[in-house]
This record gives structure tokens, C-alpha cells and sequence, in this order.
């Protein structure tokens, strides 16, 4: 796979395009997961401050040694091309009924945003779970599809999948830390969570589309995603003043933003902030571009009841009490995916 080039970085701001013009902003910082697994309490402490303050402010950050391995993620972009490029028929086998989209393949134009009736110019794939201990969450999800053309493709979903989850885990916990929580706090919600693994490919563009975006503006429904570097530019975040700022990593950082469910948990202290996929310059229209991110759930008995902490004279109660498995439902229903 062909190595994105690096851009510059300050220590404390991540290089950042607006509008076509180059300039270093600080509203999306780069921390350096590191710092909170050296076991030094002080440097602990000073990444857990450093993230949860982008999280309050932004709810983007870049992460650099976040443990997921380069050439993993390589090997498995590689085995997402060829999956989308295999004829439609062929994919089509792989779109189970019935499973909402949280299994195997879901065909163009399936997915719109929250409030949107355009449908996103996508088509996508998604691994879930694989419970091997004897939790009984096992009989609520459904199996991960196999692709029998490609069992490559398999095994590689699932590994990169369990990396994930464990730099995912890293990263609950200095939020915890920050919100002086339990460290531990999120641990027995993400063991055997309904987290989703999805490949996403979003195809040529052959004739003039209807909207500038390729995936409409909208938050992740999750806690926290994970979203490995795509394959080309199209990501956009909307900042605090209201516009739209592009956002480039370096091949060795991932992005990870706060969901709903965060914030909703947080009684928005932190912020799942808005985002969206444009469209390439016309000339680039006959290029693909591919993107995966990690949407990392709980399990759906996880109560998302506001911490009491959160809640105060200053920041009055935002929301009522739901849990993850609840909000989940609710909001597939909303983008589309489940009737």
C-alpha cells in the first residue's frame, strides 16, 4: 500500500488545512499513548490531562504509539481493495438480512446520517465481536460473516479488530483517570463489547452528485473511534467556530473521537463533536477512497445514566437515562439501518 507522506507537527498541535490554506492550529492536539503506559504516575497523570482537556474542548486527537501495528493495517487495507473490487453480485451473498448492517456487507446507499434523507456515497463492511470465554453475551450477537473467497480477509479483520480494542482500553482508562473515576471503570463494560470493526469504501464518482459529501456530517454513536489513516483526503471536523477544518495524519497516527455515548455518560463535558466525508476535487472523482475506523461500544446492558459528577448548577441534566444497548437501537433506527 502506498505510504502516506508525513506533515509537520508542532509538540502540541496537529498541522491542520483550511480552506486550501496551510496553518498549525492547537484545537486538535497529537498525544503520545506512551506517556500512559510508562508507568510513571506523573507522565500518567499529564496524558490523561492532555487527553481529556482535547476531549472537553475538541473531542478529536491524534495518537501516536497507540499499539496497533503498521503493517497489520496494511495488510488488511490491501484485503478491503480486493474485496470491493470483486463484482457486485459476489458481494451481495455476503448482506445478511435481518442483521442491521452490524455483520458482513452492506451495498451502496444503504447508510444516511441522523437527520439526513441522502444517503451516504458508500458501501461498507463490518466485523463484531468474537467471544471466547464463556460470557454469556455470546448468544446476543450474531456470528462475523467469512468471506470464503477471501479467508485472509477474515483472519486479519479479527486481528485488527482485537488491537483495537486493546488501545482502545488504554485509552478508557486515562479517561477515567481524568473524569476521577475508577480506573478501571470502563473495563467490565468494553470486556466482550459490541464494538464494530467497519471497512468502508466509497467509490468512484461517475456523474455529478447531488451533495458535496460522500458521508454526511454527523457524531459517532459509540464511546470512543479509533480511525486508522485513509487511504485519501476527505475527513472534516467542525470547529468550535462553526467551520470546517480539514484534518491529515501522519502513516503512524491514528485519530480517535469521543460518541454520543461518551458524551451522553459525561452530560456533555466531553464532546462527540461533528464530522463529515467531502467529496474529492473533480478531477479525482475516478479514484476510490477507503477508510477504517474502530467504533468502540460496551455491552448494551451498560447504564449511560449521567454520572452524578458531571452534573451541576453550572451544567444542568442534558439527558435521560438509557442504556447502551437501548441508544444503539434507537439510533440504527435513525441512520437508516434497522426498520
Amino acid at each position: 500500500m502506498k505510504q502516506r507522506a508525513p506533515i509537520p507537527t508542532t509538540k502540541n498541535a496537529r498541522t491542520l488545512y483550511l480552506y486550501g490554506k496551510h496553518y498549525v492550529m492547537n484545537t486538535i492536539p497529537t498525544v503520545d499513548l506512551a506517556e500512559y503506559l510508562s508507568g510513571d504516575p506523573a507522565r500518567m497523570k499529564q496524558f490523561a490531562n492532555d487527553l481529556g482537556k482535547a476531549y472537553r474542548e475538541v473531542g478529536f486527537v491524534a495518537v501516536s504509539n497507540h499499539g496497533v501495528d503498521n503493517n497489520l493495517v496494511d495488510r488488511f487495507y490491501s484485503a478491503v481493495q480486493q474485496f470491493f473490487a470483486m463484482p457486485e453480485e459476489k458481494k451481495l451473498q455476503y448482506e445478511i438480512p435481518g442483521l442491521a448492517g452490524q455483520r458482513g456487507y452492506t451495498s451502496f446507499g444503504k447508510e444516511h446520517a441522523k437527520g439526513s434523507e441522502a444517503a451516504d456515497l458508500k458501501e461498507f463492511w463490518q466485523f463484531g465481536q468474537t467471544v471466547r470465554d464463556n460470557d454469556p453475551v455470546k448468544s446476543e450477537y450474531p456470528e462475523n460473516v467469512e468471506v470464503k473467497e477471501m479467508p485472509e480477509f477474515n483472519e486479519l479483520g479479527k486481528r485488527l479488530y482485537s488491537s483495537f480494542e486493546v488501545s482502545g482500553g488504554h485509552l478508557l482508562r486515562a479517561i477515567a483517570d481524568f473524569m476521577e473515576l475508577p480506573n478501571n471503570y470502563f473495563a467490565p463494560h468494553i470486556h466482550n463489547g459490541n464494538s464494530i470493526l467497519r471497512a468502508i469504501h466509497y467509490p468512484p464518482i461517475t456523474q455529478e452528485p447531488k451533495s458535496a459529501v460522500r458521508a454526511e456530517q454527523h457524531e459517532d454513536i459509540n464511546l470512543i473511534t479509533l480511525l486508522v489513516g485513509a487511504s485519501a483526503d476527505g475527513l472534516e471536523v467542525m470547529s468550535t467556530e462553526g467551520n470546517w477544518v480539514a484534518v491529515k495524519t501522519a502513516p503512524d497516527e491514528i485519530v480517535v473521537n469521543v460518541g454520543d455515548m461518551l458524551q451522553r455518560l459525561t452530560n456533555n463535558v466531553l464532546r462527540s463533536t461533528t464530522h463529515r466525508v467531502v467529496n474529492p476535487p473533480k478531477e479525482k472523482w475516478h479514484t476510490s477512497r477507503f477508510s477504517i475506523p474502530f467504533f468502540l461500544h460496551p455491552r448494551s446492558d451498560m447504564d449511560l445514566t449521567c454520572l452524578e459528577t458531571c452534573v451541576t448548577d453550572e451544567n444542568p441534566l442534558q439527558y435521560e437515562p438509557i442504556t447502551a444497548g437501548g441508544y444503539l437501537d434507537q439510533r440504527l433506527r435513525e441512520i437508516g439501518l434497522k426498520k
